[in-house]
């Protein structure tokens, strides 16, 4: 997550912590600067009051410079240059007329002065340079206009003092406003990083909302499914019921029948019990979308049973003189599946590609024994479906137009129940749809 901070970003915040620290300093003054008066009635009880006014006076108009500049939004930097300046005009001055035995005293006032400026202010270390050496050139001239002791005295009763104190503190700034100017940075980065997360968070809140929202749908629309399902579950099973009976009670006649008649009526017969057998595993809906669906598995001829889905699609393809080519071998492959939804599985594709050929179309059924795997495979060479087409039948409902432009609405769901069952099966199923026509094939393992 990148983070971008702006020149402006950062000028803005620093200004805020100078005025913020501006502050401090100024009344801090305010409040403290006079309390030195009590030093002077101490150690200078002649000239103390002179000296409480003087502070009073400084005090005064360090606020009113204070308010004007706060107001106006001006310069911190030329409001502490001129209230740093007002103070070494009194320190300095004090100084000079105070007694040699009491100089050590206000000399030590002045450092103090000068170091808590220093530590406390948030500037560049040049503009301590420049207050400390005019605070030497005033004391260096009150002295000269004022003091009648000589120089070394002078400045071995605390000027030495001063000035290491002086020369040091201008280092303080220097180090401090790095310091302070790289947390205003981390501070920043901070919270936009806090104000980046918060709007994501809200996001992540709305995007959930919508998931919930969209979950709630999908939750009725199952239900909607699972009671759709067990209505044409239970009414098919009355159907299928009756196909059952009724044939049932043909066969029992059959000395009336003729020999197709009993074969048609052998295969009705096969088929309901096929179709009655599937739709009591597919009425239960959560057997359906489980991974592990319960099969009755057997071991039986597997071309066979592609044979006699070939034979049972044969009349269909022809009332729409469509040609279905045989080239199913004869050689008997066993494999041990649930041998009523391999057919399913069979029935499915070859009905679905007989029921969007063309006219007049060829469509070939082809098994193979590779690898030790038995290969089902449909190919039919007429106008492709068209793969995208394919893969949206195979994996959910859809409807689909023919070829002709002739519309066959249609759930899709025969493909999709075909892929399930031979994937939970063991076996695998491909498909293609391209310029040379559409292609379908599946695999299962033979047992030796």
């Amino acid at each position: 997550m990148f983070i971008h901070i702006t020149k402006e970003e950062l000028t803005k915040e620093i200004l805020k912590k100078a005025w913020y620290q501006t502050n401090n300093i100024i009344f801090t003054i305010i409040l403290v600067y006079p309390l030195f008066s009590i030093i002077d009635f101490i150690y200078e009880p002649n000239i103390w009051l002179q000296f409480f006014i003087v502070r009073i006076i400084t005090v005064v108009v360090i606020y009113a410079l204070y308010t004007y500049f706060n107001k106006r939004k001006s310069s911190y930097r030329i409001l502490l240059h001129i209230t740093f300046f007002l103070l070494s005009v009194t320190s300095a001055l004090q100084c000079s007329l105070v007694l040699i035995d009491h100089l050590n005293i206000y000399f030590l006032l002045y450092s103090v002065i000068v170091l808590f400026i220093n530590l406390q202010a948030f500037w560049e270390a040049i503009n301590s340079v420049i207050q400390v050496a005019l605070a030497l050139l005033m004391i260096f001239v009150f002295y000269r206009m004022f003091s009648n002791y000589e120089m070394d005295l002078f400045i071995s009763n605390g000027a030495q003092f001063f000035f290491i104190t002086a020369g040091l503190s201008c280092l303080i700034p220097s180090v401090r406003f790095k310091v302070i100017e790289r947390e205003i940075r981390s501070q920043i980065l901070i919270e936009k990083s806090n104000e980046q997360l918060k709007e994501q968070n809200r996001d992540i809140n709305d995007k959930n909302k919508i998931i919930d929202m969209q979950y709630e749908q999908l939750r009725k629309l199952d239900e909607h499914k699972n009671s759709f399902i067990n209505i044409a579950g239970h009414d098919l099973k009355n159907l299928i019921g009756s196909i059952i009976m009724s044939n049932g009670m043909i066969l029992e006649e059959d000395y009336r029948l003729s020999v197709d008649q009993r074969e048609f009526s052998t295969y009705i017969q096969e088929s309901a019990e096929k179709m009655q057998y599937m739709l009591n595993k597919l009425m239960d809906v959560k057997e359906i979308e489980s991974p592990e669906m319960n099969f009755n598995l057997e071991v039986f001829d597997i071309n066979a049973e592609v044979m006699h889905v070939f034979k049972g699609l044969t009349e269909t393809a022809q009332m729409k003189n469509i040609h279905l080519i045989d080239n199913i071998l004869k050689l008997p492959l066993q494999v041990k599946l649930d041998k009523v939804f391999v057919g399913q599985v069979f029935q499915n594709l070859l009905s679905n590609s007989i029921k969007f050929s063309q006219t007049n179309n060829n469509i070939k059924v082809v098994t193979s024994l590779q690898r030790q795997k038995f290969v089902f495979e449909i190919i039919d060479e007429g106008i492709a479906i068209g793969q995208e087409e394919l893969d949206m039948m195979f994996n959910k409902l859809k409807t689909l137009n023919d070829a002709s432009g002739t519309k066959e609405s249609r759930l899709g769901l025969g493909l999709s129940i075909a892929k399930l069952m031979t994937k939970e099966m063991g076996g695998e199923l491909s498909y293609r749809s391209d310029d040379n026509g559409n292609y379908f094939r599946v695999e299962f393992y033979v047992i030796n």
